[in-house]
Order: structure tokens, then sequence, then C-alpha cells
């Protein structure tokens, strides 16, 4: 085992821990292969799936995996041939019995935080759905909810205003100005600081994952 999977799985620890005071059940997988067999352990036969626009379940072979099992009823907004069908599923998704996400970042002591251009993941992270269940990389872990919001504003939106091709400041030279751009994806801003009911779960993954 490396130092930096040692760290990971030590740190890992410590935040399960601080994700049960938030009444938030956490694991620890090492692997994203791990992540995936337990994410299909956690989510029954013939349960209703959806999900928001994740790199993170995709690239690790998630989404892949749910297909392939066959077990489950997925609402999967990238089979959708219009916009119109494509926003029929971005509502159906308040119905489905688990939501896949992951996230910007998280601090230390379990506080996930989201930022949203259209707004429906962090709406279905918050209401909707039966069960929300998160699978974040390691890399997204900050020591406090100061450092991930400036991780989730200067790191992850930046890349993703590049991925989308957006019109904004940030595109330019990669960091955030704060601005209000018509083109902009940070509208909402989302912290998930306690699960109310326990709906929310979290699989963190000792590897580098999203942006």
């Amino acid at each position: 085992m490396t130092v930096t999977q040692q760290r990971n799985e030590k740190l890992a620890a410590k935040m399960i821990k601080n994700l049960a005071k938030r009444h938030i059940e956490a694991y620890y997988c090492a692997t994203s292969e791990e992540a995936i067999a337990k994410a299909l352990e956690l989510m029954p036969d013939g349960s209703m799936i959806s999900w928001g626009g994740s790199m993170t379940i995709r690239d690790m072979g998630l989404v892949d995996a749910m297909h392939k099992s066959g077990k489950y009823t997925l609402l999967d907004r990238d089979l959708a041939t219009t916009r119109e069908e494509a926003g029929k599923i971005y509502m159906q998704a308040f119905f489905a019995d688990y939501y896949l996400s992951s996230a910007n970042a998280i601090s230390e002591d379990g506080v996930i935080v989201n930022i949203d251009g259209n707004g429906n993941r962090v709406a279905a992270i918050t209401f909707g759905p039966k069960n929300v269940l998160f699978v974040i990389g390691m890399n997204k872990v900050c020591q406090d909810t100061d450092v991930a919001l400036k991780r989730a504003r200067s790191t992850a939106s930046p890349i993703n205003c590049m991925r989308f091709d957006k019109n904004t400041p940030c595109q330019t030279d990669g960091t955030c100005h704060n601005c209000n751009s018509a083109e902009s994806i940070c509208n909402y801003i989302h912290f998930l600081r306690n699960s109310p009911g326990g709906k929310h779960k979290v699989i963190l993954v000792g590897e580098d994952l999203g942006y």
C-alpha cells in the first residue's frame, strides 16, 4: 500500500464518522471497481435510478455497469433523442428510488458542496428522489467548507465551463471571476450539511475521479 493509499484510508475512516454525525451513511472503497460493486449492492433489484451530469459515475463505469446488469429501470437522459425528451427525464428523476451524483467538493467534516447551472442536480439532491447516493473521489476532499467552496468555484467550475464550451471569463484564463455571465454555470450553490431522514449515502473512493 502506498503512502497516498494509507492517507486516503485513514482520512476516509475519519470522514465516515463525521458523516454519521450528519445522519449520512458512508463507505470507503479503494478502487472504482469496489465502488461500483458497493453501489450496485446498495440499490435493490428493480429500483428506478437516475443521475445528474456527473463525469465521475460515467468515467468510472458505473453507468455502464447499471445498464449491463439489466436489474434496474434507468432514467438515462443521454439516451434522449430530443431536448423535450431529455426534459421529461429531468422531471421523472424526482420520482426515482435512487438518484446518483458526485460532488464538486466535500469537507473533512462531511459537508458536501455542489454548484449547478440549471439547478436540476441540486434540486434532486435536496428534494424528490427517495434516496441519494454520492460517489466521491478522495481528490475532492477539502479541509473545511471554505476550501471546499473555493475548490468548487476555482477548479470544478472553470473545467466544466470549458467542457460545455461556455462563453465565460474562466474560459479565458481558467480561474473564477465571480462573474454574472449569461452562460455562467455557477447559478446555484448547494451545501448539504445534514441528511433529513438519512436519505443520503456516500461512497468515498480512493482514486482521483471527476473534476
